[in-house]
């Protein structure tokens, strides 16, 4: 039996025209280089997690834990951002609007630059004082500043990189988020064994390790979008900008930039919860968050492949399509999400020992991961389900569910659990909190938008 086929042009572009052909062939196809990128993308933090764990102390395992969320609060608003460029490149080349196209890229570029420097700066000094909030422990937070500091320097190489990976996602092109990926990662594992193992640098080693892998991969993006779409005449300094399209950019945007930053804040506050158990807590539920990753990295996967192929049917028209993948791509995340998470279950020990031998340690990163990992499933169906309404151009909806997830459900779950049960038992908020959201995202298929779409299906 013969493979579906993507179009010729898909093929020698390394494109992939998710409007026609077998949906999840393409999917696959195009959710396979994003999920091997992922797991790739993971071991920027696992290898940071493994030689520190090995190499370091616990308190600074701690501090690369509890460091996270601080650079996430200002990273996210604008990586969201990001993520509206890519609904917008996906939308033009469905409807082969390549002069939109070519003034979206130039936009883009000028605002890389404007937000990267800003992060940088404001990353220097609004972090420690995040750490502050977050009641970091006392051992820990000279570390933890440390390694923020240096992560924020590098602000203009990740937002650059993740702009232009979501650019080649919208024009079909997930291959090449892979090789550019691969290239990061390992200059990231060879400078985190250089700098960490070596020469003894700690935290700094590996904070320094992570900032110039994600320079390599903006600058080989950077260097593969210019030779591969020449037609796009990618800009590598600031040129120009279309005030309407920044306008478009910043209305798709800006929804799931806040969206990101609201949870980046809810994020800190789960994790004053966490820092008030110690520095061997910090490290288990670290290590049970690297892991915990690692099993469900399919999920970041399909629902970027439910974005891409929601922005180019939705261009072209395809509403038969749009109906059909709707259901199909979200349950599929679900599915797999499912199998992978029994599988890490019954290797759930040995595999944690890999990060790490203190017995304290793997006790909390083993409850963390048997209380967690199997409700992720049920987050893979939300996550799609509300990426494919993105993809549509529906970012409000998802947004007003993601808040209330996070703000009504999760986060008084756990100060429920840490003040009545245990602060032991705070990641128990996690499944309660993914049931509530995906319920609210079922409710999509009866929105307004998704009849619509439903009614031009019936009369296509």
């Amino acid at each position: 039996m013969s493979l579906p086929r993507t179009s010729a042009h898909a093929h020698k572009n390394h494109k992939i025209d998710m409007t026609s052909g077998s949906i999840m062939w393409l999917v696959v196809l195009f959710a396979l280089p994003i999920c091997l990128g992922n797991i790739l993308q993971q071991l920027y933090t696992t290898v940071d997690t493994i030689v520190i764990g090995r190499y370091c102390s616990a308190q600074s395992l701690a501090a690369v834990g509890t460091s996270s969320q601080p650079v996430e609060l200002l990273l996210n608003l604008f990586l969201g951002i990001g993520g509206g460029i890519s609904i917008l490149v996906a939308q033009y080349v469905g409807s082969g609007d390549n002069a939109s196209l070519n003034r979206l890229i130039h936009t883009s570029t000028t605002f890389l630059y404007v937000i990267g420097l800003t992060v940088s700066i404001l990353g220097l000094f609004v972090g420690p004082l995040v750490l502050i909030f977050m009641q970091c422990p006392a051992d820990t937070y000279d570390l933890a500043v440390l390694y923020i500091r240096i992560v924020f320097l590098g602000s203009l190489g990740n937002i650059g990189y993740n702009l232009n990976a979501g650019i080649l996602r919208g024009l079909g092109d997930s291959a090449a988020t892979l090789m550019l990926l691969m290239i990061s990662c390992f200059v990231n594992i060879v400078l985190d064994i250089v700098f960490v193992g070596n020469f003894k640098m700690d935290v700094a080693g590996a904070a320094l390790a992570t900032s110039v892998a994600l320079f390599a991969s903006w600058v080989g993006s950077i260097i593969y979008i210019k030779k591969k779409y020449s037609e796009l005449n990618f800009p590598v300094l600031p040129k120009s900008y279309d005030r309407d399209m920044l306008g478009n950019i910043i209305r798709i945007g800006l929804p799931l930039g806040l969206n990101n930053s609201i949870y980046s804040i809810g994020h800190i506050l789960l994790q004053t919860l966490v820092n008030a158990q110690g520095s061997i807590f910090i490290a288990g539920c670290s290590v049970g968050t690297k892991v915990n990753g690692i099993a469900n990295v399919a999920i970041t996967s399909f629902s970027s492949a439910c974005t891409t192929f929601a922005g180019q049917n939705l261009g072209a028209k395809k509403y038969k399509r749009l109906k059909k993948g709707g259901y199909l791509i979200p349950f599929s995340s679900g599915a797999f999400t499912l199998t992978m998470g029994i599988l890490f279950l019954l290797f759930c020990t040995p595999v944690l020992s890999v990060f790490t031998k203190d017995a304290e340690v793997l006790s909390v990163a083993t409850q963390y991961m048997r209380i967690v990992l199997p409700s992720s499933w049920i987050y893979a169906i939300f996550n799609g389900i509300i990426c494919y309404a993105n993809g549509l151009g529906e970012v409000r909806y998802p947004t007003v569910v993601n808040i209330l997830m996070l703000w009504a459900v999760r986060i008084p779950t756990a100060y429920f659990i840490a003040e009545f049960i245990g602060g032991e038992y705070i990641m128990a908020c996690f499944p309660v909190s993914f049931t509530f959201g995906c319920i609210c995202m079922l409710f999509f298929y009866r929105s307004k938008r998704w009849r619509n779409v439903c009614r031009l299906a019936k009369e296509g």
